[in-house]
């Protein structure tokens, strides 16, 4: 299937954040070992909402207790697919508990902060993602 010019797939990703809200969690994938922002391409039919909290279930076990109304942070990018540009709509979320089952999209959980998360072996949205995050934007 071809695709037009603008399309872009829809990724929603959740924003956890540790208890002092100045880190956030990355998860890192299998194989790849590359870090990410939990989450994934939205389906069909549901709400980016509910979508978040299926990706965290699916990919960490974890169950989430809450999630935001409407999207904290929104970036574009060349995802890891060929030819395939990305809108990332990332909500924050909080969870019930940090007790995560490893998958084959995760294998490990670590909170960072912005300058840390630039050590790591990231994709390019959380890069991005890096140069966006103000934690102040997330105190409470």
């Amino acid at each position: 299937m071809e695709l037009p010019e603008c399309f872009y797939r829809i990724s929603v990703k959740a924003l956890i954040l540790n208890e002092e809200r100045d880190k956030f969690l990355l998860v890192k994938e299998e194989g790849n070992n590359k870090w990410e922002l939990p989450g994934g391409g939205l389906d069909w039919g549901m709400s980016p909402q509910e979508d978040v909290k299926r990706e965290v279930k699916e990919e960490m076990g974890l169950e989430v207790s809450w999630v935001a109304e409407h999207p904290s942070y929104f970036l574009t990018d060349l995802s890891h697919l060929p030819d395939r540009p990305r809108a990332n709509v990332i909500y924050e979320v909080r969870v019930t508990s940090l007790d995560f089952t490893p998958s084959d999209e995760c294998v490990e959980i670590r909170f960072v902060d912005a300058a840390e998360a630039r050590e790591l072996d990231l994709f390019e949205n959380v890069h991005i993602f890096t140069g966006l995050f103000d934690a102040s934007r997330h105190s409470t």
